[in-house]
Protein backbone atom coordinates (compact mmCIF):
# COMPACT_ATOMS: atom_id res chain seq x y z
CA UNK A 1 0.00 0.00 0.00
CA UNK A 2 1.19 3.49 -0.82
CA UNK A 3 0.80 6.80 1.03
CA UNK A 4 -1.11 8.14 -1.97
CA UNK A 5 -3.39 5.88 -3.99
CA UNK A 6 -3.96 5.82 -7.72
CA UNK A 7 -6.38 4.28 -10.21
CA UNK A 8 -5.43 2.72 -13.54
CA UNK A 9 -8.31 2.45 -16.02
CA UNK A 10 -7.16 -0.46 -18.15
CA UNK A 11 -8.62 -1.60 -21.46
CA UNK A 12 -8.17 -5.36 -21.73
CA UNK A 13 -9.09 -5.64 -25.40
CA UNK A 14 -11.88 -7.67 -27.01
CA UNK A 15 -11.15 -11.01 -25.34
CA UNK A 16 -7.93 -12.69 -26.48
CA UNK A 17 -5.42 -12.15 -23.67
CA UNK A 18 -2.60 -11.79 -26.21
CA UNK A 19 -4.20 -8.52 -27.35
CA UNK A 20 -3.44 -6.94 -23.97
CA UNK A 21 -0.91 -4.10 -24.30
CA UNK A 22 2.49 -4.04 -22.63
CA UNK A 23 1.44 -0.98 -20.65
CA UNK A 24 -1.63 -2.82 -19.38
CA UNK A 25 0.57 -5.68 -18.22
CA UNK A 26 2.81 -3.25 -16.34
CA UNK A 27 -0.13 -1.46 -14.71
CA UNK A 28 -1.68 -4.74 -13.59
CA UNK A 29 1.63 -5.71 -12.03
CA UNK A 30 1.60 -2.53 -9.93
CA UNK A 31 -1.95 -2.90 -8.59
CA UNK A 32 -2.84 -3.87 -5.04
CA UNK A 33 -6.52 -4.30 -5.96
CA UNK A 34 -8.05 -5.34 -9.30
CA UNK A 35 -11.68 -4.46 -10.13
CA UNK A 36 -12.47 -6.65 -13.12
CA UNK A 37 -15.48 -6.55 -15.45
CA UNK A 38 -17.44 -9.68 -16.33
CA UNK A 39 -16.48 -9.66 -20.01
CA UNK A 40 -12.73 -9.52 -19.34
CA UNK A 41 -10.82 -12.80 -19.77
CA UNK A 42 -9.60 -14.01 -16.38
CA UNK A 43 -6.34 -14.90 -18.11
CA UNK A 44 -5.29 -11.26 -17.60
CA UNK A 45 -5.00 -11.92 -13.87
CA UNK A 46 -1.77 -13.84 -14.49
CA UNK A 47 -0.13 -10.40 -14.78
CA UNK A 48 -1.38 -9.17 -11.41
CA UNK A 49 0.59 -9.41 -8.17
CA UNK A 50 0.33 -12.88 -6.57
CA UNK A 51 -1.54 -11.52 -3.57
CA UNK A 52 -3.52 -8.74 -5.25
CA UNK A 53 -7.13 -8.52 -4.13
CA UNK A 54 -9.56 -9.22 -6.99
CA UNK A 55 -13.07 -7.73 -6.89
CA UNK A 56 -15.64 -8.88 -9.44
CA UNK A 57 -17.69 -5.96 -10.78
CA UNK A 58 -19.64 -7.71 -13.50
CA UNK A 59 -21.43 -5.87 -16.28
CA UNK A 60 -23.10 -7.99 -18.97
CA UNK A 61 -26.09 -7.05 -21.09
CA UNK A 62 -29.32 -8.73 -20.03
CA UNK A 63 -27.93 -9.87 -16.67
CA UNK A 64 -27.78 -8.38 -13.20
CA UNK A 65 -24.87 -5.95 -13.13
CA UNK A 66 -22.83 -4.24 -10.46
CA UNK A 67 -24.18 -0.68 -10.16
CA UNK A 68 -21.88 1.95 -11.65
CA UNK A 69 -22.23 4.10 -8.54
CA UNK A 70 -20.93 1.23 -6.38
CA UNK A 71 -17.90 0.76 -8.63
CA UNK A 72 -17.02 4.43 -8.48
CA UNK A 73 -17.44 4.55 -4.69
CA UNK A 74 -15.21 1.49 -4.30
CA UNK A 75 -12.46 3.01 -6.44
CA UNK A 76 -12.59 6.23 -4.43
CA UNK A 77 -12.49 4.35 -1.14
CA UNK A 78 -9.56 2.15 -2.10
CA UNK A 79 -7.52 4.99 -3.58
CA UNK A 80 -8.12 7.16 -0.51
CA UNK A 81 -6.84 4.28 1.62
CA UNK A 82 -3.61 4.44 -0.38
CA UNK A 83 -4.04 1.44 -2.65
CA UNK A 84 -3.05 1.22 -6.32
CA UNK A 85 -6.24 0.15 -8.09
CA UNK A 86 -6.56 -1.45 -11.52
CA UNK A 87 -10.04 -1.02 -12.98
CA UNK A 88 -10.01 -3.54 -15.85
CA UNK A 89 -12.57 -3.23 -18.63
CA UNK A 90 -13.17 -5.11 -21.86
CA UNK A 91 -12.14 -3.33 -25.05
CA UNK A 92 -11.14 0.32 -24.54
CA UNK A 93 -12.24 2.33 -21.47
CA UNK A 94 -13.25 5.33 -23.57
CA UNK A 95 -15.39 3.53 -26.18
CA UNK A 96 -18.74 2.61 -24.63
CA UNK A 97 -16.88 1.73 -21.43
CA UNK A 98 -17.92 4.58 -19.09
CA UNK A 99 -14.28 5.49 -18.73
CA UNK A 100 -15.05 9.17 -19.20
CA UNK A 101 -17.53 9.07 -16.31
CA UNK A 102 -15.02 7.34 -14.05
CA UNK A 103 -12.18 9.74 -14.88
CA UNK A 104 -14.50 12.65 -14.13
CA UNK A 105 -15.50 11.20 -10.74
CA UNK A 106 -11.94 10.37 -9.71
CA UNK A 107 -10.45 13.66 -10.89
CA UNK A 108 -13.14 15.65 -9.10
CA UNK A 109 -12.16 13.85 -5.89
CA UNK A 110 -8.47 14.60 -6.42
CA UNK A 111 -7.52 10.98 -7.11
CA UNK A 112 -4.67 10.33 -9.54
CA UNK A 113 -5.96 8.37 -12.53
CA UNK A 114 -4.29 7.14 -15.70
CA UNK A 115 -5.96 5.53 -18.71
CA UNK A 116 -4.44 2.58 -20.56
CA UNK A 117 -6.04 2.27 -23.97
CA UNK A 118 -7.16 -1.12 -25.18
CA UNK A 119 -8.07 -2.58 -28.56
CA UNK A 120 -11.79 -1.90 -28.88
CA UNK A 121 -14.12 -4.66 -30.04
CA UNK A 122 -15.19 -2.45 -32.93
CA UNK A 123 -11.84 -2.93 -34.65
CA UNK A 124 -10.41 -6.06 -33.03
CA UNK A 125 -13.41 -8.33 -33.54
CA UNK A 126 -14.00 -7.59 -37.26
CA UNK A 127 -10.25 -8.04 -37.83
CA UNK A 128 -10.50 -11.53 -36.33
CA UNK A 129 -12.79 -12.38 -39.26
CA UNK A 130 -10.59 -10.59 -41.79
CA UNK A 131 -12.97 -7.63 -42.10
CA UNK A 132 -11.30 -4.21 -42.49
CA UNK A 133 -13.69 -1.63 -41.05
CA UNK A 134 -12.27 0.94 -43.48
CA UNK A 135 -11.31 0.34 -47.09
CA UNK A 136 -10.81 3.13 -49.62
CA UNK A 137 -12.66 1.23 -52.34
CA UNK A 138 -15.76 0.43 -50.29
CA UNK A 139 -16.45 3.06 -47.63
CA UNK A 140 -15.68 6.60 -46.51
CA UNK A 141 -15.05 5.70 -42.89
CA UNK A 142 -16.47 3.84 -39.91
CA UNK A 143 -19.22 4.77 -37.46
CA UNK A 144 -19.32 3.24 -33.98
CA UNK A 145 -22.81 2.95 -32.49
CA UNK A 146 -24.27 1.48 -29.34
CA UNK A 147 -27.36 -0.66 -29.83
CA UNK A 148 -28.11 -0.19 -26.14
CA UNK A 149 -29.02 3.50 -26.31
CA UNK A 150 -30.68 5.17 -23.34
CA UNK A 151 -34.47 5.35 -23.43
CA UNK A 152 -35.67 8.00 -25.83
CA UNK A 153 -32.36 8.31 -27.68
CA UNK A 154 -33.55 7.12 -31.10
CA UNK A 155 -30.87 6.71 -33.73
CA UNK A 156 -31.03 8.71 -36.96
CA UNK A 157 -31.46 5.74 -39.28
CA UNK A 158 -31.62 7.88 -42.42
CA UNK A 159 -28.27 9.50 -41.63
CA UNK A 160 -26.70 6.15 -40.84
CA UNK A 161 -28.08 4.44 -43.94
CA UNK A 162 -26.76 7.19 -46.22
CA UNK A 163 -23.44 7.81 -44.43
CA UNK A 164 -21.29 5.69 -46.74
CA UNK A 165 -19.48 4.36 -43.67
CA UNK A 166 -19.15 0.91 -42.17
CA UNK A 167 -21.53 0.65 -39.21
CA UNK A 168 -20.14 -1.15 -36.17
CA UNK A 169 -22.82 -1.71 -33.55
CA UNK A 170 -21.92 -2.65 -29.99
CA UNK A 171 -24.49 -4.40 -27.77
CA UNK A 172 -26.84 -4.66 -30.73
CA UNK A 173 -27.96 -8.28 -30.65
CA UNK A 174 -30.96 -7.79 -28.37
CA UNK A 175 -32.30 -5.08 -30.70
CA UNK A 176 -31.15 -6.62 -33.98
CA UNK A 177 -34.67 -6.64 -35.42
CA UNK A 178 -35.07 -2.95 -34.63
CA UNK A 179 -31.67 -2.11 -36.10
CA UNK A 180 -32.27 -4.05 -39.32
CA UNK A 181 -35.78 -2.67 -39.63
CA UNK A 182 -34.62 0.91 -39.07
CA UNK A 183 -31.89 0.68 -41.70
CA UNK A 184 -34.17 -0.99 -44.26
CA UNK A 185 -36.92 1.58 -43.68
CA UNK A 186 -34.34 4.34 -44.17
CA UNK A 187 -33.44 3.00 -47.60
CA UNK A 188 -30.42 0.78 -46.99
CA UNK A 189 -30.51 -2.03 -49.60
CA UNK A 190 -31.59 -5.40 -48.27
CA UNK A 191 -28.59 -7.00 -49.98
CA UNK A 192 -26.13 -5.03 -47.80
CA UNK A 193 -23.93 -7.52 -45.99
CA UNK A 194 -24.01 -7.86 -42.21
CA UNK A 195 -21.68 -9.83 -39.94
CA UNK A 196 -22.79 -10.75 -36.42
CA UNK A 197 -19.90 -12.02 -34.31
CA UNK A 198 -20.26 -13.67 -30.91
CA UNK A 199 -17.30 -13.93 -28.48
CA UNK A 200 -14.98 -12.27 -30.97
CA UNK A 201 -11.24 -13.15 -30.79
CA UNK A 202 -11.89 -16.01 -28.36
CA UNK A 203 -11.70 -19.76 -29.13
CA UNK A 204 -15.50 -19.82 -28.74
CA UNK A 205 -15.97 -17.20 -31.48
CA UNK A 206 -18.96 -17.80 -33.76
CA UNK A 207 -20.27 -15.68 -36.59
CA UNK A 208 -22.99 -15.30 -39.18
CA UNK A 209 -22.72 -13.31 -42.41
CA UNK A 210 -26.02 -12.48 -44.05
CA UNK A 211 -27.75 -9.90 -46.24
CA UNK A 212 -29.42 -7.24 -44.10
CA UNK A 213 -32.92 -8.33 -45.13
CA UNK A 214 -32.41 -11.82 -43.70
CA UNK A 215 -29.99 -11.25 -40.83
CA UNK A 216 -32.53 -11.59 -38.00
CA UNK A 217 -33.62 -15.04 -39.19
CA UNK A 218 -30.02 -16.10 -39.88
CA UNK A 219 -28.88 -15.17 -36.38
CA UNK A 220 -31.88 -16.87 -34.79
CA UNK A 221 -31.22 -20.02 -36.82
CA UNK A 222 -27.57 -20.05 -35.75
CA UNK A 223 -28.47 -19.46 -32.10
CA UNK A 224 -25.98 -16.66 -31.54
CA UNK A 225 -26.04 -15.00 -28.13
CA UNK A 226 -24.49 -11.99 -26.41
CA UNK A 227 -21.86 -10.65 -26.28
CA UNK A 228 -21.96 -10.04 -30.01
CA UNK A 229 -20.87 -7.28 -32.37
CA UNK A 230 -22.77 -6.28 -35.52
CA UNK A 231 -20.92 -5.00 -38.60
CA UNK A 232 -22.88 -3.56 -41.53
CA UNK A 233 -21.40 -2.61 -44.87
CA UNK A 234 -19.69 -3.69 -48.07
CA UNK A 235 -16.43 -4.46 -46.23
CA UNK A 236 -18.12 -7.53 -44.77
CA UNK A 237 -17.41 -9.18 -48.15
CA UNK A 238 -13.85 -9.67 -46.84
CA UNK A 239 -15.03 -11.97 -44.05
CA UNK A 240 -13.13 -15.21 -43.76
CA UNK A 241 -14.16 -18.18 -45.87
CA UNK A 242 -15.46 -19.95 -42.72
CA UNK A 243 -17.90 -17.10 -42.02
CA UNK A 244 -19.14 -17.04 -45.61
CA UNK A 245 -19.65 -20.79 -45.52
CA UNK A 246 -21.75 -20.30 -42.39
CA UNK A 247 -23.84 -17.77 -44.33
CA UNK A 248 -24.46 -20.33 -47.08
CA UNK A 249 -25.56 -22.93 -44.54
CA UNK A 250 -28.18 -20.49 -43.27
CA UNK A 251 -29.42 -19.59 -46.77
Amino acid sequence: MNASGKVWLIGAGPGDVELLTLKAVRALGEADVVLIDDLVSRDVLQFAKPHARVIEVGKRGGCRSTPQAFIERKMLQLAREGFIVARVKGGDPFIFGRGGEEVETLSRAGIAVEVVNGITAGTGVPAALGIPVTHRDYCRGVTFITGNARAGAELDWAALASSGTTLVIYMGLANLAGIAGGLLAAGMPGCTLVAVIQNGTLPSQRSVVSPLAGVVDAVAHAGLASPALVVVGDVVKFASREAVQEMRKQA
